[in-house]
């Protein structure tokens, strides 16, 4: 493990086993994070993005089987393998909101309705801060402060449905935040806020940063919060990383037809009033029963047909921190990988015509000998 980075995601899978089959929600996914960097991860739903999250967290549901490594390095633990740990044990537990946290993407959903806005928050600061009560109602209320919540003392003692949208939203990111986490993953936490909230929020979340030097996982599908709040870009589809770069570089130049739909779709300032938003055809597969092909293939609008529909791309480094998963990419690295997997698929298809041939010639043997009367039939 680097020792720049807080986080490293190697070969990372989440298997659901189901009656229908095998779903493959996550199929093995990379990635690394640097201290008080923010990395986006952007994809379509159903693409395994808040998956991917709570397995760093152990929190997926038990139907899911997570494989492959994750590092964390912990300041209790040292470097560890955050799944090699018992999901209920007392280390994970020692991690998790402590020095990973997580924002839920449904405030009103991630409270308890039966308890008060303090005493959940103060119930993470009672488990990993202090068990004195008075002690711990001063640390909840100063965070809640922070995240600009007023008139804290009334606040404290009130329940979720008694805050509007965007203050429940500042109270969940003090109760993910109450900890003074060393990462903390955000999953989409401004989807159900308006416009001037999602705003305040979004720059909240910055200067908060700042002030814990933290690293965020920012999961959303709205490249515009991206462009705001990413130092780097992981775009996500299928259950696998397509493209990754800086957030600038993501921009400014697209490499993979996913990332430029994606991109396509947003409205920009100072565009024709005619003119149209493209679209990406289709929707996300269902990740069960996946042929060895594209994930992207039916979509795509530049796929290779005999190439794309029969292997699948593996993410190759195109430019320093700019890695593609794709055959028909113009870049060097691209057309090396696309020229090994053509030549790997003739070497197949020029060895079935052979067996086949094998195989034909000895049915005919085998037909000829068993005709009565034949010589080679052995019978008299």
């Amino acid at each position: 493990m680097n020792e720049e980075n807080i986080l490293e995601v190697k070969d990372l899978h989440v298997d659901i086993h189901m009656a229908e089959g095998l779903l493959t929600a996550v199929r093995g996914v990379n990635f690394e994070m640097k201290k008080g960097e923010t990395l986006g991860l952007v994809g379509e739903s159903g693409c395994g993005k808040s998956l991917t999250c709570k397995a760093i967290l152990g929190i997926n549901d038990k139907k899911c089987k997570p494989s492959g490594q994750i590092l964390f390095d912990s300041e209790g633990l040292g470097r560890v393998d955050l799944l090699s740990l018992d999901q209920k044990g007392r280390e994970i537990r020692s991690i998790r909101g402590k020095e990973i946290s997580m924002i839920f993407q449904e405030p009103m959903v991630a409270f308890s309705p039966m308890y008060t806005i303090g005493n959940q928050i103060n119930e993470a600061t009672r488990l990993h801060i202090t068990k004195d009560k008075k002690k711990s109602k001063e640390i909840s209320m100063e965070v809640m402060r922070k995240v600009g919540i007023a008139n804290v003392e009334k606040r404290y003692n009130q329940y979720p449905h008694e805050f509007s949208g965007g203050m429940l939203q500042r109270a969940l990111i003090a109760m993910a935040l109450v900890c003074n986490p060393k990462m903390l993953i955000a999953d989409e936490p401004t989807t159900a806020l308006d416009v001037t909230i999602q705003a305040q929020i979004l720059e909240l979340m910055k200067e908060l940063q700042k002030d814990f030097n933290m690293a965020i996982l920012f999961i959303t599908h709205d490249l515009g919060v991206v462009a705001k709040m990413c130092d780097r870009v992981a775009v996500m589809y299928l259950g696998k990383i397509v493209e990754s770069a800086d957030a600038s570089e993501i921009y400014a130049n697209p490499q993979h037809p996913y990332t430029r739909g994606l991109i396509g779709s947003v409205h920009k300032i100072g565009s024709k009033k005619e003119e149209r938003l493209f679209s990406i055809e289709g929707t996300v597969p269902l990740a069960m029963n996946l042929p060895k092909a594209c994930g992207f293939y039916d979509r795509c609008d530049v796929r290779v047909e005999g190439l794309c529909n029969r292997a699948e791309p593996e993410l190759v480094e195109i430019a320093p921190g700019h890695k593609i998963a794709c055959f028909n990419c113009p870049h060097e690295a691209c057309r090396e990988q696309r020229a090994r997997v053509e030549a790997s698929l003739a070497g197949k298809s020029a060895s079935t015509p052979e067996k086949d041939a094998s195989d034909t010639a000895g049915r005919q043997k085998d037909t000829v000998k068993s005709i009565p009367g034949n010589k080679e039939d052995g019978r008299k």
